[in-house]
């Protein structure tokens, strides 16, 4: 079934606490494993978005608007709605596995590091409609 969710794919997520965020998908797990035994993935996303910000704000204003707060989960593919974007941000795949999940100080380093390539990849512009709330 997983076919079409690549890598980088842009994702909302259905269920759950994050339901109705955007998020993009780190890596595939098309066959399960033994803990999850469907098709699972595992994504990154924005939390809370940027707010808006105008060209009368101070730097220290525009600073903190733009700043986001992203969050890494394991979700199954069910309860994923693959859009029909890409966003081509370089997460360090190291930091960011399944492992990193179950342990406290690793998931918070792995969010660290989705944190600041996100906000890299927000302030070089583009993708304004990842990082914006999603209306519905």
């Amino acid at each position: 079934m997983g076919r079409f969710l690549k890598e980088k794919k842009v994702v909302i997520l259905l269920s759950g606490r994050y339901a109705g965020k955007k998020a993009i998908i780190v890596k595939g797990f098309d066959d399960g494993d033994g803990v999850r035994p469907y098709g699972h993935a595992l994504v990154a996303g924005v939390e809370r978005a940027p707010l808006k910000v105008t060209k009368r704000m101070s730097q220290k204003k525009v600073a903190k608007r733009s700043k986001l707060k992203p969050f890494i989960k394991l979700v199954n593919y069910q309860h994923l709605m693959p859009t029909r974007y890409s966003l081509d941000v370089s997460l360090d795949k190291s930091k960011i596995t399944k492992g990193s999940l179950k342990d406290p100080v690793k998931k918070q380093e792995a969010r660290k590091e989705v944190k600041t390539q996100f906000e890299k990849r927000y302030q070089a512009g583009g993708h304004k409609w990842f990082f914006s709330k999603l209306r519905f």
